[in-house]
């Protein structure tokens, strides 16, 4: 796309995202300086093109979602907020010394409060963890646990009854073959290829061990399993551009997001709903950023509302917080640290 397309483009864009009508030549004029025959032909070649379309025959033309992954992609990298609206974020989180999760979750329903949107909080840990310990315990007749503990604190058990006891040697090629395959093995990586394994592993044992093995399963999924929030909600359901029923579909399901959220760890991602056909709402569009802890990926806050939402503010806004949240959980781990050194 040459340089004067893509200035048209990103008046469209600017234009429509203010007015929400559809944008015509005389309009783009005050963007761009070109006559309003040039820019009416640029337009049309621009439709042709997939990322403008016209609505009516007499009106004038509204962004594609390909029309807003240009835009996006192209907004200035260096578009930094003033100080005063720095200050003005800072505000709205808490002042006194709180928990993580209520300093991420405060971060998510100011956000949701100034773009009018839903945010949703995702937590990393469990897919950056390492499962540190595993065993099996016998607790009574036929009566055993399994024990994990992940690389963050995280322990989690289940009890199992079998329909008989287990022999000592039976017991023992078990736990031994987890503490060697399991133990230093991070929870993302754990898969039912491995689970497939560890039952072709267990050879003339896994009739016996099979109950044992469908609770680990069970377990190891519970450790994988990331918690996801949603703030705000009730910005969508009034959203005139977005279909309620969708909405209330993706609240039931909010898991279906996750895949895009995990995308997110990396930087900061933008998706258009009609990128992934899974995806319920129509007409959405999905903005997430990771925030860290120590260095360490801890979680994503994400932004979900219309296509039609000013990406220039709302993107910086979304970016400052996630910094801000690095920042304070960082600084909270830091002075933990100094207390006990002292």
């Amino acid at each position: 796309m040459d340089g004067r397309k893509l200035k048209i483009l990103t008046a469209v864009v600017e234009e429509y995202l203010v007015t929400g009508e559809p944008v015509g030549s005389k309009a783009v004029m005050s963007y761009v300086r070109a006559s309003s025959a040039t820019i009416r032909n640029e337009m049309a070649e621009l439709e042709k093109q997939g990322y403008l379309e016209q609505p009516h025959t007499s009106a004038g033309r509204v962004p594609t979602y390909l029309g807003y992954r240009v835009y996006v992609d192209n907004l200035a990298a260096d578009n930094p907020l003033s100080e005063e609206e720095k200050q003005r974020l800072d505000a709205m989180l808490p002042k006194e010394a709180v928990t993580e999760d209520d300093l991420v979750q405060s971060a998510s329903m100011a956000l949701a409060e100034l773009t009018k949107c839903a945010t949703v909080v995702a937590n990393a840990t469990p897919r950056f963890s390492v499962i540190s310990k595993v065993e099996v315990i016998p607790t009574g007749k036929r009566m055993y646990v399994i024990l994990m503990i992940t690389s963050n604190g995280t322990i989690k058990n289940k009890v199992c009854r079998l329909e008989f006891d287990l022999s000592h040697e039976q017991l023992e090629f078990f736990d031994n073959y987890l503490q060697q395959n399991l133990q230093g093995v991070p929870l993302g990586e754990i898969s039912e290829e491995m689970f497939d394994n560890i039952k072709t592993a267990m050879g003339a044992y896994m009739m016996t061990l099979a109950p044992l093995v469908s609770e680990l399963v069970k377990l190891s999924e519970e450790l994988v399993a990331q918690d996801i929030s949603v703030a705000g909600a009730a910005n969508l359901l009034t959203c005139k551009e977005i279909n309620q029923n969708e909405i209330i579909s993706f609240l039931d399901n909010k898991r279906e997001i996750m895949a895009f959220i995990n995308e997110s760890f990396s930087g900061l991602q933008v998706m258009f709903s009609p990128e992934k056909d899974e995806f319920v709402i129509r007409n959405s569009s999905i903005i997430a950023a990771p925030f860290r802890k120590d260095g360490r990926q801890a979680g994503a806050l994400g932004l979900i509302g219309p296509m039609r939402i000013d990406y220039a503010k709302f993107i910086p806004y979304l970016e400052y917080f996630s910094q801000r949240i690095t920042d304070l959980i960082s600084e909270e781990g830091d002075e933990s640290d100094e207390e006990k050194n002292n």
